[in-house]
């Protein structure tokens, strides 16, 4: 089995690191979607949450922003669970 990304790291920096990541995603759009959600939720999150996360940040931000606004479904390797968590906290604020 593979080291983690965060091998070594403290998961309150990870949490930090993740958090100023959702909010300087290189578009305003997804840094307005993901930034709450990363405020909302980072705390509260474990290890294995955090590797969701991180995994599903690490798509690009055109991709990201057609599957949150419904424009195209994302494809079978997408953890579509937390994204469809990310889309309902977006509607709902």
């Amino acid at each position: 089995m593979a080291p983690s990304k965060d091998a070594g790291e403290d998961i309150f920096m990870r949490r930090r690191r993740m958090k100023y990541r959702a909010w300087h995603r290189g578009t305003k759009e997804m840094d307005l979607v993901l930034g709450p959600y990363a405020d909302a939720h980072l705390d509260g999150l474990d290890a294995a949450g955090l590797d969701r996360l991180e995994q599903l940040m690490d798509e690009e931000d055109t991709d990201l922003l057609k599957w949150v606004m419904g424009q195209e479904l994302p494809p079978p390797s997408i953890d579509r669970a937390l994204l469809a968590e990310i889309i309902a906290f977006r509607i709902a604020k």
